[in-house]
């Protein structure tokens, strides 16, 4: 089984999703058509829409937060459909009086089919409740995917080690901030050998903010190997992985 992935590096914005969304829709509109008989599966980074923290490191994301039924999440279900692809996108979501940093997923004919809630907020995120369901497993096109948000990464060996064993592609999306060396290709590397799980690992890029940590998205076989990582400027990478 053959699954077609694309990682999506959009620029850092602050308060502007229309125009996010609109450049999505202008990447999938770009993006090389698959075969009749390969599915299609896009990742956006975390909190790309909205943004992640302002030109003036302002961290609360309060005023952007939506219901799952709300404005975003109908937004990225039209262009699911739109383009026939498998969409997981950011949402600031508002649910029975908390926030959490989530991401949600839907099927090409715009069906949600996950909502993954971030486990472990990162320090600045104090807007944010930690969610506490399990890290999820679900079918993709006959693929079994899991989804991990950004400094998840540093719990998952204890606590998702046997989902990750399970896994054909674990969806890895981020706004990654780290001052020497980014450390995230090393860690997930480390987890698609260990788990024999590829790897779609989509972060944010420069943009609004500048921070250290930004770019360098990528997608990993089964191996831990680099299949294609975004070129520095570029918008997108696709990759056929064979699952």
């Amino acid at each position: 089984m053959v699954l077609h992935v694309t990682v999506v590096e959009l620029p850092s914005r602050w308060g502007e999703p229309e125009r996010a969304l609109l450049e999505v829709d202008e990447i999938l509109g770009r993006a090389p058509a698959t075969e009749a008989a390969t599915e299609r599966l896009v990742l956006l980074p975390e909190a790309s829409l909205t943004g992640y923290v302002s030109p003036e490191i302002d961290f609360d994301l309060t005023p952007f937060a939506e219901p799952i039924d709300g404005p975003t999440a109908r937004a990225l279900a039209g262009l699911a459909r739109k383009h026939g692809t498998h969409l997981f996108g950011p949402l600031i979501l508002e649910e029975d009086g908390a926030l959490y940093n989530a991401t949600v997923g839907f099927s090409p004919s715009g069906e949600r089919i996950v909502t993954y809630r971030k486990r472990h907020p990162w320090v600045p995120e104090r807007w944010a409740s930690a969610g506490t369901n399990e890290y999820p497993l679900l079918d993709v096109a006959g693929a079994r995917v899991t989804i991990a948000c950004c400094f998840d990464v540093h719990f998952l060996h204890r606590e998702a080690a046997r989902t990750l064993d399970e896994a054909d592609l674990l969806l890895f999306p981020s706004a990654w901030v780290e001052d020497d060396i980014d450390t995230r290709p090393r860690r997930l590397k480390t987890i698609a050998r260990r788990h024999r799980t590829a790897v779609a690992a989509a972060n944010w890029g420069r943009g609004a903010v500048r921070v250290p940590g930004q770019g360098n998205s990528f997608i990993l076989n089964r191996s831990g190997d680099v299949v294609v990582n975004v070129p520095r400027g570029a918008r997108g990478a696709d990759a056929s992985l064979d699952l």
